[in-house]
Formats: C-alpha cells, sequence, structure tokens
C-alpha cells in the first residue's frame, strides 16, 4: 500500500477538507439521480454545485463551519450572487443544515428555514427533500 512521505501545507489541507464535503454532497446528489454539473470556478458567482433533474437547474453553495452551540450565527458569504440553496456541514460534529439561500448578513443556526442532517446519504437526502 502506498504511504504518504510529505507534509501537506496547512492551506492545502483545508481547501482539500472543504473540497472533499463538496465531493460528498456531490456523491449523495448523484446517487439520487440528479444530473450534476460542477463549475471549473466557482469564485464571483458562489456556485459550488449546479444540479438538474432535466427542466429545472438548482444552483448550490456549500459552506462548511466549526459547530459551536445553538446560537451560533453563520455569515452570508455569498450575497449578492444568485444561489438557490446553501449547505452548510459541521467540521468538528456529526451533522450539517440546508436551507434556501437567504440575503441577512448573518443568522442563527438554529431558524426555522434551516433543515438539519446527520452526515450520511438518508439523512441529507431526507432534508433536501424538505427543503
Amino acid at each position: 500500500m502506498p504511504l504518504r512521505r510529505t507534509k501537506t501545507p496547512d492551506g492545502t489541507r483545508k481547501t482539500l477538507r472543504n473540497v472533499s464535503f463538496e465531493s460528498l454532497v456531490a456523491c449523495w446528489l448523484m446517487q439520487d439521480g440528479w444530473q450534476l454539473y460542477s463549475p471549473m470556478v466557482d469564485h464571483g458567482h458562489k456556485t459550488d454545485l449546479l444540479i438538474s433533474d432535466g427542466p429545472n437547474f438548482h444552483r448550490i453553495q456549500i459552506k462548511t463551519f466549526e459547530s459551536k452551540g445553538k446560537n451560533q450565527e453563520i455569515n452570508n458569504c455569498w450575497s449578492p450572487c444568485k444561489i438557490d440553496y446553501v449547505v452548510l456541514i459541521a467540521r468538528n460534529a456529526n451533522w450539517g443544515l440546508i436551507t434556501p439561500a437567504f440575503t441577512e448578513k448573518r443568522r442563527r443556526i438554529n431558524h426555522k428555514e434551516h433543515c438539519k442532517f446527520e452526515k450520511n446519504k438518508q439523512e441529507f437526502l431526507r432534508a433536501f427533500r424538505q427543503v
């Protein structure tokens, strides 16, 4: 078995971790039958994934965060770009949230429009179908 013998720089490690969550969500959506498109560059339009069921397209932004409790706030770093949904994934816990994109500068994590899920395909898809 190959053994990695080089140190991964911190910035690279952070990017790899974030991209791994984007890939996880992409995998779950493809397994559910969605057509998936991945922008080559998402700077400016803030779209990590574009999904389609054929006639309809939905833009998704995926963000990771450190879970710090129910009163925590999420900063809106995608406005004024037009996206449809935001998937928020806790890096240090086994859960995430899905919400329609919002325009407020920040919003509490326990907002009524947020749909919580455990970090697995079945729970993610259940939550995704509820938003």
